[in-house]
Parts: structure tokens; C-alpha cells; sequence
């Protein structure tokens, strides 16, 4: 029983990491590559730790897997928050499809002084009332 536990935590935490990596080739900017990965790459981490915890079934082995899944699920939204936003002050262009930027519009002083427009505006959103 333990078996299989620890081979479907496992498998189930690789499907999630594969499918963070698919996330990443397929997302079309930055921004939400880093949402995808990091999502995914916290649930498969903390199903691998938990499959490791399921295997050994010792107090001291459980007790690290736990920490380890604390960790992660502290440090990971942060990191993704930090380096989404050293992109954007980087002046990494947001994607087609964005329609609102509403860290731009926000933020003086920090070196972005008006809202940055994505690459090209995607079809309907010219910001008109349309053909008259």
C-alpha cells in the first residue's frame, strides 16, 4: 500500500513539473510563464516531498518533507513576484493579449513614468468606440 502512495505522489508531482515546463515553452511573455511555472513547480515539489515522507514513514524523514513543502510554498510566490517585477522595470514588452496594465499606470519615481503599451494592440482593443 505504502508503494503505491509514494508511486502516485511521485507521478503526480512529475506531471505537474512537466507540466509547468509546458507552460513555460508554450505562455507568450514573462509574466505569465512565471505564473505557470511557479504554480506548477510548488504542487509537484510538495508531491515529491510528500511521496519521500510516504516512502520512509519516519518521524524525522516526515518532519524535513513538511518542512521542505514550507518552505517552498513561502519562498516560491515571492521569488516569482520579484523577479515578474525586475522584469517589467527591465522593460520586458507584455504580451498581445494584455489588456490592462495596471502596474504602469500606478508607479512614479521608479524609473517608469507613464503605462508601457504591450507589443501591438490586440484586434478590437484600439481604446476607440469602434468604426462610425
Amino acid at each position: 500500500m505504502r508503494e503505491i502512495a509514494t508511486a502516485t505522489l511521485l507521478v503526480t508531482g512529475a506531471m505537474f513539473i512537466l507540466l509547468g515546463a509546458l507552460g513555460v515553452v508554450r505562455m507568450p511573455d514573462l509574466f505569465t510563464r512565471m505564473q505557470s511555472i511557479s504554480k506548477a513547480s510548488t504542487l509537484g515539489v510538495g508531491c515529491s516531498a510528500l511521496a519521500v515522507a510516504v516512502h520512509f514513514g519516519e518521524l524525522s524523514v516526515s518532519m524535513r518533507a513538511v518542512a521542505v513543502i514550507g518552505f517552498v510554498l513561502l519562498t516560491t510566490p515571492v521569488a516569482a513576484h520579484l523577479i515578474a517585477r525586475a522584469g517589467y522595470f527591465a522593460g520586458v514588452r507584455l504580451c498581445r493579449g494584455t489588456a490592462v496594465d495596471e502596474l504602469g499606470a500606478g508607479v512614479i519615481g521608479d524609473g517608469v513614468a507613464e503605462a508601457r503599451e504591450p507589443d501591438e494592440a490586440a484586434p478590437g482593443e484600439d481604446g476607440g468606440a469602434g468604426p462610425t
